[in-house]
């Protein structure tokens, strides 16, 4: 069965909203590629699928935007290409190498789980609330930025129940962020 992982900065008081952290570097933009590139394929709300797309997608050009540094090319290149699925109940189409998952929400991500392969990656903030209290993400990383925000919306908001978790990996970056890996504790 490959594994659910959720990822996600967030700051020290626990906002996750994707404003409030510190602009990428070339050594967060690195770690972020490397944990799509052990996906075999992405799981996103359509919240966080129609932000990721109007900023990673790449233009019909075929060119990426003069804004994008060098950097950020393997970023953008490897969430471009990547497979999608897409949890929404209101759209009715999506593309970008993107499906919709229809169905029951649990039935479904069980059912791509179930599938041979390296991985899942879901990012976002409803869906990945969803998934936990379901107990499908059997492992969570949060790239905790070293500052408060004092606002916005706060990491697994909602939860049913407590989460004991197991921290079974920590990279800390030059900025002063830490990338903190967790699975679940049964």
């Amino acid at each position: 069965m490959r594994p659910l992982r959720y990822a996600i900065n967030v700051t020290l008081d626990g906002c996750c909203h994707h404003e409030a952290g510190l602009p990428p570097d070339e050594e967060s933009m690195r770690f972020w590629t490397a944990e799509l590139q052990r996906a075999d394929a992405l799981l996103f709300g359509r919240t966080t699928y129609e932000m990721m797309e109007s900023a990673w997608r790449k233009p019909a050009s075929g060119a990426w935007p003069d804004w994008m540094d060098d950097w950020q090319l393997p970023f953008a290149s490897t969430i471009d290409g990547a497979p999608k699925y897409v949890v929404s109940s209101t759209l009715t189409d999506v593309d970008w190498n993107a499906e919709l998952l229809p169905g029951d929400l649990r039935d479904a991500v069980t059912r791509l789980k179930q599938q041979p392969g390296n991985g899942l990656f879901v990012g976002g903030v409803t869906l990945p609330l969803e998934l936990a209290n379901l107990g499908l993400i059997d492992e969570y990383v949060f790239v905790v930025q070293p500052l408060l925000a004092g606002h916005g919306p706060t990491l697994l908001s909602g939860l049913h129940d407590h989460l004991r978790l197991d921290l079974v990996e920590r990279h800390d970056f030059r900025s002063g962020v830490s990338a903190l890996r967790y699975r679940p504790i049964p």
